[in-house]
């Protein structure tokens, strides 16, 4: 369930676009491989990310019933010149605004298709909410300039992904990577230094569950909030200095590659 209110993922979603329309405007160069996202440019990120605010918002605004093709989105593709980071950033504003504003007209218990289970636009508000907080983080680091996140921001962008990946396992029985991470009761704790109690993910036969709780596990990774976030999105690695791991390293590695998402 989400820990946050709609209203405060209207104002966190404005928020990071202001900062991911500061990292466009900083001068950085638009052509700049992105590491972690090693198909895309820094503009390409950028695209991305804008046009998928603009699907999002379609879907919000029309109450739509299933998935709109991208095709169908006004908008979606940006700017028709590239490397022009001013008519972007005004593309990458008016993105932001149609879609905090339809989320704030909606409220969060509109019906609205999602690919996740729950079909209302308050999923909506807190996955592209997360949606952007790590590809604010590829955008940022990819440009060279200090990442910073509200740690209520970072905690539950954890608990979502531990979520979604709850409910793949439970709907995608089929799928390679669900099934894979049915382990026997191995567990995975998140330890983060300045939030208590830490996450504990137990990956049982029956499916993954998770709670807040200090405990012995298999593996624990540690570091400050944001290293753990970012560790955990894969867009840290895990030899970076402030992480540390013990336990059954492999483990936790495991689990990184097969809930790869965002």
């Amino acid at each position: 369930m989400p820990a946050l209110s709609h209203d405060r993922y209207c104002d966190e979603i404005a928020d990071q676009m202001g900062r991911l329309r500061s990292v466009v405007t900083s001068g950085a160069d638009l052509s700049t491989p992105v590491p972690t996202c090693p198909d895309w440019t820094l503009e390409q990120l950028v695209r991305h990310m804008g046009g998928v605010l603009r699907w999002v918002e379609l879907h919000v605004r029309t109450r739509a019933a299933q998935s709109i093709p991208m095709t169908e989105v006004p908008g979606y593709a940006g700017p028709e010149v590239q490397g022009d980071a001013r008519a972007l950033d005004t593309w990458l504003a008016e993105s932001g605004d149609l879609l905090v504003g339809s989320l704030r007209a909606a409220g969060p218990d509109v019906a609205v298709w999602s690919w996740a289970g729950i079909p209302t636009s308050g999923f909506w508000a807190r996955r592209m909410t997360h949606e952007l907080t790590v590809h604010r983080a590829d955008a940022t680091l990819a440009a060279g300039l200090p990442y910073e996140v509200a740690p209520e921001i970072a905690a539950d962008a954890i608990e979502e992904r531990l979520e979604i990946v709850a409910w793949a396992q439970r709907t995608r029985p089929g799928d390679t990577g669900a099934r894979e991470l049915r382990r026997g009761g191995d567990t995975i704790a998140l330890h983060a230094q300045d939030v208590e109690p830490p996450w504990l993910i137990e990956l049982a036969d029956d499916g993954l569950t998770w709670r807040r709780a200090r405990a012995d596990a298999t593996v624990t990774l540690s570091g400050p909030l944001t290293a753990v976030l970012l560790a955990f999105y894969r867009r840290l690695p895990l030899d970076a200095p402030e992480l540390g791991i013990t336990g059954d390293r492999e483990l936790l590695a495991f689990w990184l590659t097969r809930t790869s998402f965002g």
